[in-house]
């Protein structure tokens, strides 16, 4: 389900969030972003894929890795595995139903 969250996301640079099974958006114009759309829905697979509960401790888990070794908070989120994978494929429209499960695991440690 998608929801515009205008308050919540308001004062962020976030224009999109997925808490499963939720997907949340910053602008009502977004709904009309299928690259955004894209990229949570990749979060929503891999999610699934570690029972919700791991997606959100490995995430928080990463973010605090890639944090400590480079020292910057945006580099460190660029850097987790998961949003590697929805970054990288974003624009392919079709990538969901040609997605094999874990795929997120080729980007772990680049």
């Amino acid at each position: 389900m998608i929801i515009v969250c205008q308050r919540l996301l308001k004062n962020t640079k976030i224009n999109g969030i997925t808490l499963f099974p939720f997907i949340l958006l910053r602008k009502p114009t977004d709904r009309q972003n299928p690259v955004l759309i894209n990229h949570e829905k990749i979060h929503l697979r891999q999610q699934l894929e570690l029972l919700i509960i791991f997606f959100y401790f490995w995430y928080v888990l990463e973010f605090l890795y890639w944090y400590i070794r480079l020292n910057d908070s945006f580099l460190a989120y660029k850097y987790i595995s998961f949003e590697r994978e929805a970054y990288a494929m974003e624009d392919d429209l079709d990538y969901l139903s040609e997605r094999k499960p874990w795929s997120f695991w080729k980007y772990v440690g680049r």
